[in-house]
């Protein structure tokens, strides 16, 4: 079927502003990812997963700009003893990046692969983002296949001693990054990813992530700064037997961030679960777009996103469970709340259930509310000023998400920020 000319127009003038990278094992998959682009269009508000959020900014031929923001407080997971990989809009900055060697895990970036006809990435580039195209279109995750010309790919054989840190700088006001990474967990190992930082002024991001049986990701992302900044990240996830992923975001600023998770659980007793937390003020569009498929025995899967809104910020929350034929006795579980600060702030959800199994256990619920005034007259009446008391219950409200990240001293930084950043708008 032809695409409607607006759409077919916009994607023209999208991709003709690009340069198709050549050269490497990956021609073949980005081949494949441009004619997924074009028989899919780029998305338009017509799209039933996009009613919610305006994609205009995301597609345009050239980038929207946006300030760099100056910041006097450290970088999140700053004091952390890791291995920084850094990114400035979008390019590799070695010399601000360690050493890539650790035990455990080998680390190359994905331009490196224009040179190399043999790698192991070669297998698994694009494939989990075309496996994700089903049944719901992801037009930007193909975009980023096709296009992205840096990365990194992470082949995890061990237990690394620690964290592999992708860090993002912004320094030009006119950025426009696409990103992307691949990530193969073999059995029996176990990493921590950390992710922070702007990274440009719209930023175009794919991780596709492999877990092999019996392996274990931990992964923890923190986007905020630059509030002018826009992002649509995609995260292709593929479980197998006795596998572990675990996620989480924080997001503090933005003006429009979509952050999507595509997880396929496809080996017997895999556990998934993904969380997020966002506090917005103003001009804010957050949106968290959700699909796990259960395709296996014995599954579990937790979804659990808060979003404290304010000033006329608005949240988006969309999470589909599918349980396919035969994955009996899954394990599914997704809440989606929002705290209103005021009645000029929204929260917009869609949460869907689709199971084609009878022993299942699985339930959605979604609410929006605002501050208890029985729990804020009990601080006031203990004599909490009225700022303190809203801060001590949005951090409540919020402590159901944050709870999903196993690393104490990472979970404990993230209270940290939040603390900070409601302190200073109150």
């Amino acid at each position: 079927m032809a695409l409607p000319e607006l759409k077919q127009t916009a994607t023209e003038a999208r991709l003709a502003a690009l340069s198709l990278p050549q050269g490497g094992c990956l021609d073949a998959g980005r081949a494949a990812a441009v004619a997924r682009v074009q028989t899919l269009g780029l998305p338009d508000r017509r799209d039933e997963y996009w009613k919610y959020t305006r994609p205009d900014t995301l597609v345009t031929a050239d980038a929207p700009t946006a300030e760099v923001f100056e910041s006097t407080e450290a970088p999140v997971f700053d004091a952390m003893d890791r291995v920084k990989i850094v990114f400035v809009d979008g390019v590799f900055d070695s010399a601000a990046s360690d050493d890539l060697s650790l035990e455990g895990v080998t680390i190359d970036r994905l331009s490196d692969l224009a040179d190399t006809d043999i790698h192991w990435a070669k297998d698994l580039y694009g494939v989990l983002e075309a496996r994700g195209q089903t049944p719901v279109a992801r037009p930007l995750a193909a975009l980023n296949t096709a296009y992205a010309t840096d990365g990194v790919v992470i082949h995890v054989t061990g237990k690394p001693s620690k964290p592999i840190s992708l860090i993002y700088k912004h320094a030009d006001t006119a950025s426009d990054a696409i990103l992307h990474h691949v990530i193969r967990v073999e059995s029996g190992a176990e990493a921590t990813i950390l992710e922070n930082g702007p990274a440009a002024s719209r930023f175009n991001k794919v991780t596709e992530i492999d877990i092999a049986d019996g392996g274990t990701l931990h992964h923890i992302r923190a986007q905020g700064r630059d509030h002018a900044r826009r992002a649509a990240t995609h995260m292709f996830t593929r479980l197998g037997s006795g596998s572990v992923y675990k996620s989480f975001t924080l997001t503090v600023n933005g003006v429009l961030t979509r952050n999507e998770q595509v997880i396929e659980l496809t080996g017997d007793d895999a556990v998934a679960h993904v969380a997020g937390a966002c506090v917005g003020d103003g001009d804010f569009h957050h949106d968290d777009t959700v699909f796990i498929t259960h395709d296996a025995v014995n599954c579990e899967s937790r979804q659990v996103f808060k979003k404290v809104l304010r000033n006329g910020a608005t949240g988006v929350f969309q999470g589909k469970i599918l349980v396919k034929e035969g994955a009996q006795k899954t394990d599914g579980y997704q809440i989606s709340q929002s705290l209103l600060l005021d009645e000029d702030s929204q929260f917009l959800a869609k949460p869907e259930l689709e199971i084609y199994a009878d022993d299942v256990a699985c339930s959605h619920g979604s609410t929006s509310g605002a501050i208890d005034d029985d729990a804020l007259f009990y601080l006031r009446s203990r004599g909490v000023p009225h700022g303190v008391a809203t801060d001590l219950l949005t951090l409540a409200f919020l402590a159901e998400a944050v709870e999903e990240i196993e690393h104490e001293d990472i979970a404990a930084e993230l209270v940290d920020r939040l603390e900070g950043w409601l302190a200073r708008r109150r």
